[in-house]
């Protein structure tokens, strides 16, 4: 009977030491909330076709324009990730110093631009969130707030003065008919505090699904791929002609405000790695 008793009082302490390791476990894994980071390639084609070469590649418009770029460049801020009940992590939201990048496919590497964020939250993510441009939120701090952004807008040939503010989309180039022969320049970009200069604001939010979770955690470094198909730019929701008008266009005329319409579709995410 006593040997009875001392099994069972001994598969009760084997069973309660078992649960209190199960339960330490789980709780150091759940304590565990080290952020980690989370990779965005941008990649720059013609109709989903990567890899855009300045000065050489070529695209015929929807309206039988021939154009190629020597200059593609844009600025992507206000970046959120969202999970999969919904809520959002804002990185450096409205603050260009740490949270606004550029994009420059002189830049790229074998036709990738990278951004690197770091310090993200665990979690399972299932869309992303760009803003194309500045926004009047960011802007309105004033320079002072933004002084390392606007210091590599400037050197990057992505601002004008402070008072017209920065440049969100830079595309120059050549088009034609036969052959891409005749200069263009289109600069999209908001003329300083558009309410008080009553001029539209270009600033464009895009919400991308991701094709499979980006799961971040301390060991895991998603790389969320991003296609940009710049045959937007003229062939998109408006059907768009290059001509005297409109081929050195800065600023933010009804031309540009199309052209931005234009390219704020151009975006979609490839595919996603967990590594």
């Amino acid at each position: 009977m006593k040997i009875y008793k001392f099994l069972s009082l001994f598969f009760v302490a084997i069973t309660l030491f078992t649960l209190s390791s199960c339960r330490s476990s789980d709780d150091d894994e759940v304590q565990d909330t080290t952020p980690g980071n989370l990779q965005i390639k941008f990649e720059n084609g013609f109709n989903n076709l990567g890899d855009i070469v300045l000065n050489q590649t070529t695209q015929t418009s929807a309206n039988g324009q021939k154009h190629q770029f020597s200059t593609l460049k844009y600025v992507i801020s206000n970046i959120a990730l969202i999970d999969e009940n919904g809520g959002e992590f804002k990185y450096h939201y409205n603050d260009p110093d740490k949270g606004a990048f550029i994009v420059d496919q002189a830049e790229a590497v074998a036709g990738i631009n990278y951004i690197n964020l770091t310090d993200i939250p665990q979690n399972k993510y299932k869309k992303i969130r760009i803003g194309l441009g500045i926004s009047q939120t960011a802007y309105l701090i004033g320079q002072d707030g933004q002084g390392v952004f606007w210091q590599k807008a400037k050197t990057a040939g992505m601002a004008w003065s402070w008072a017209a503010g920065y440049i969100f989309t830079k595309l120059e180039g050549k088009y034609g008919t036969s052959s891409a022969d005749t200069n263009f320049m289109n600069h999209c970009g908001n003329m300083g505090n558009v309410t008080a200069n009553s001029t539209p604001d270009l600033y464009r939010e895009i919400t991308l699904d991701l094709p499979v979770t980006a799961r971040v955690t301390k060991d895991i470094r998603p790389s969320v791929h991003i296609l940009a198909d710049l045959n937007q730019y003229l062939s998109g929701q408006t059907a768009l002609t290059l001509n005297s008008s409109n081929n050195m266009a800065m600023g933010s005329s009804q031309h540009l405000v199309n052209v931005t319409n234009n390219i704020t579709k151009m975006f979609k995410v490839d595919h996603v790695h967990n590594d």
